[in-house]
């Protein structure tokens, strides 16, 4: 059944383009015949473009869990690279996924960026650094703040579940951070710096030493951006017509540092060790309190994080290798105030939540053959959860153990992987649960054809089983309870994928069916007379006047079944000499089943397609790179009373400059337009009222990086 669904989805890929922006789909042709014409022409010139020959076909290790390059792993993995950051002259995390990648979209606010995943929400994404779990959450969002761009080699994304090598949380996917450490001269100073409209402005300085196997890595970063508004007016409360001025932003202003140290060892070949540390802060930025405008407040919201880890691998051959690595990942964040209040001075700090995860790793990795390879690992993990605002003071340990074999035969002309893996959960609360994975890749020549299977695992989060909140906003008591009966939430996974890829195309087309049993959500309960009194007595903080005017309360509950199909389709080619394109379309039907009734998945997006045009060339010492990229995409969805956001295009464009000016110094000044034709949702703001595109108009954008060597 599931087979005959997936193949229907894959058949019906053409009817579904057809519903796309008329200007995605004429472009994406274009592509396909400038990448045909220019297919002859290119191979006479693939010495003269072999940067960015490379990128077609980069090393990954995120799909497989070992090294290998893209177009030999048998489960499809996405990647950005370094090179595609630089040259859209994107400087943050979030800015880098929904510019390149279709299938990912972002909802900044105050209590962290919304991140998506083929239609599901960040607590199904497993976000990691070199492998190892980013931790601390905001309302179940991971804070992306305290992602270091500074030292992103590449980003790889891996769409459905993959608990057989991950465990909890993947999910949607996962997406995998590789840092970069160069080795490259004995010392290098830079600084890169870019700043825009509205207050933002990002800076990195780093400063790399490296000498007879030793490495030494330090980076300092600053963001920050101004709160703003597209529209200062809003509806009051219960009306279509009346308004009223409003300082509530739309997007929430903030202030973020981050400090991160990174020590590396390799005596000879077969041994390396690591350390680092990231200690990072953030702080919103938002209207005061107003007695004359609504939408001020009283308090920002600081967060602080600190992580450590420590690691090493040992090869004994190039193919038969040992690592260990052990992470400790400490976050916190409250309400830092800085209007005065009956109950707070300006300064106070009120903690709501307080985090802490220890995760212990080890894997070998196996040649047992030729052909083969085989790893077994173990993870151990503990986290600890203290909210004040939640009444929780609780921890929870996991244990896993896990084994996969790839292997890879000859066939005809070509030849097939297979993969198989099993992965052994053992969670304190939830005890014993297996996630099996097995794919098979078929590669005949530069053709490769995939299938995938693999099964998902999500253990309830500590908030969700022991969450006992309490909060009062705008004069209404908010209260959410855990639930100590929750299930895990499982998944199914399937997929198939044909691709081309060689030194000059890669052309890829995937289609997908993730299906989600025991959804755990938040329902709102009706309030009685009766569970007004149980209220009161569980909050005895509550007063009566708040009881009387409380509707619901939220309880999370197993409720809802998930069903996620989709199509991909990305395209990337050096067209001719120093010119690439590429092209990313992401089809997503997502639904959530309560009780007998499907209703579309919160947030989710049925059409969205990313184009990229690049243009590098070098006269003597200077370089010049001009890159037009764009996303565009359909209406978003929101359930309940919530109207849909309706689609846009955004169209940026930077230049880079760059002079070598010496052998020891570099110098890059940088100048674009971000949302070129100044595409603005100015709808007024009301309380059935979401948004989807967060920009505030047309900005020019200026930067400058230094380099020293």
């Amino acid at each position: 059944m599931v087979l005959c669904s997936l193949i229907r989805t894959f058949a019906s890929v053409l009817l579904i383009m057809n519903s796309m922006n008329k200007f995605v789909l004429t472009l994406m042709i274009g592509l396909l015949s400038a990448i045909t014409a220019s297919a002859q022409i290119h191979k006479m010139e693939r010495r003269d473009s072999i940067d960015r020959t490379y990128n077609l076909n980069p090393v990954v290790v995120t799909g497989s869990g070992h090294h290998q390059r893209l177009k030999s792993t048998s489960t499809p993995v996405s990647v950005i690279s370094s090179q595609e950051i630089r040259e859209q002259g994107i400087k943050t995390f979030d800015g880098a996924l929904t510019r390149l990648m279709p299938q990912v979209s972002m909802a900044p606010n105050s209590m962290g960026s919304q991140l998506r995943l083929n239609g599901l929400g960040n607590k199904y994404i497993l976000i990691l650094i070199n492998g190892q779990k980013l931790s601390g959450d905001i309302s179940n969002n991971v804070d992306l703040n305290r992602i270091n761009m500074a030292r992103v080699k590449r980003i790889e994304v891996l769409d459905g579940a993959a608990s057989s090598l991950y465990g909890s949380d993947a999910i949607a996917g996962v997406i995998n951070i590789i840092t970069d450490q160069p080795t490259e001269s004995l010392v290098s100073v830079a600084n890169d710096i870019r700043i825009s409209g509205h207050g933002v402005l990002t800076e990195s300085a780093t400063l790399d030493i490296y000498k007879d196997g030793f490495g030494s890595y330090t980076s300092f970063t600053h963001d920050r951006a101004d709160s703003y508004r597209n529209n200062d007016l809003e509806y009051v409360k219960g009306s279509d017509t009346e308004t009223q001025r409003s300082i509530a932003p739309l997007f929430t202003g903030y202030r973020a540092s981050m400090l991160g140290q990174k020590f590396t060892y390799a005596p000879n070949q077969h041994l390396a060790l690591n350390a680092g540390l990231d200690y990072s802060y953030k702080i919103t930025d938002r209207p005061d309190t107003n007695p004359d405008v609504t939408g001020g407040t009283d308090y920002e919201m600081r967060y602080k994080g600190l992580r450590w880890n420590v690691g090493g691998i040992y090869k004994f051959t190039q193919k038969n290798s040992l690592q260990a690595d052990f992470t400790v990942d400490r976050f916190r964040y409250g309400k830092e105030y800085d209007v005065e209040t009956k109950t707070n001075a300006v300064g106070d700090y009120v903690e709501s939540k307080k985090q802490r995860m220890m995760e212990g790793q080890a894997k070998a990795i196996l040649g047992l053959t030729s052909n083969s390879t085989t790893i077994f690992g173990a993870d151990w993990r503990k986290d600890y959860l203290t909210a004040t605002s939640g009444n929780i003071d609780q921890h929870v340990y996991s244990l896993a153990a896990y084994a996969q074999h790839e292997a890879k035969v000859r066939v005809g002309r070509g030849f097939a992987t297979a993969t198989v893996g099993l992965r052994l959960n053992n969670h304190e609360t939830f005890g014993t649960h297996l996630t099996p994975k097995a794919t098979l890749m078929y590669a005949p020549g530069n053709f490769r054809f995939r299938a995938t299977y693999s099964a998902g695992f999500r253990a309830p989060g500590l908030d969700e089983l022991y969450y006992h909140y309490f909060s009062v906003n705008r004069g209404k008591a908010q209260i959410s309870f855990g639930n100590k009966d929750l299930n895990p939430e499982k998944s199914n996974y399937f997929a198939l994928n044909a691709e081309y890829r060689s030194d000059v195309i890669a052309v890829s087309v995937t289609g997908y069916i993730n299906r989600i049993n025991d959804m755990i959500v938040k329902e709102n309960v009706p309030v009685d007379d009766a569970s007004r009194q149980m209220l009161m007595k569980e909050f005895p903080e509550m007063t009566q006047d708040q009881a009387d005017k409380m509707v619901s309360y939220a309880l999370y509950q197993n409720s809802d079944e998930g069903d996620v199909k989709g199509v991909q389709a990305n395209v990337s080619a050096n067209v001719f000499r120093g010119f690439n394109l590429s092209a990313n379309y992401a089809y997503t039907y997502a639904r959530t089943k309560s009780d007998d009734e499907w209703t579309v998945l919160e947030r989710s997006i049925r059409h969205a397609a990313t184009i990229a045009a690049n243009y590098r060339h070098s006269w003597g010492r200077y370089t010049l790179n001009a890159n037009l990229n764009g996303r565009l995409q359909s209406k978003t969805y929101y359930t309940g009373a919530y109207e849909d956001a309706p689609g846009f295009g955004l169209w940026n464009l930077n230049t880079t400059h760059a002079f070598d000016v010496t052998k020891w110094a570099y110098l890059e000044p940088s100048i674009g337009v971000d949302n070129i034709f100044n595409k603005v949702d100015r709808r007024i703001d009301s309380s059935t009222r979401k948004y989807a595109l967060y920009s505030p108009g047309r900005m020019l954008v200026v930067g400058l990086k230094v380099r020293f060597k």
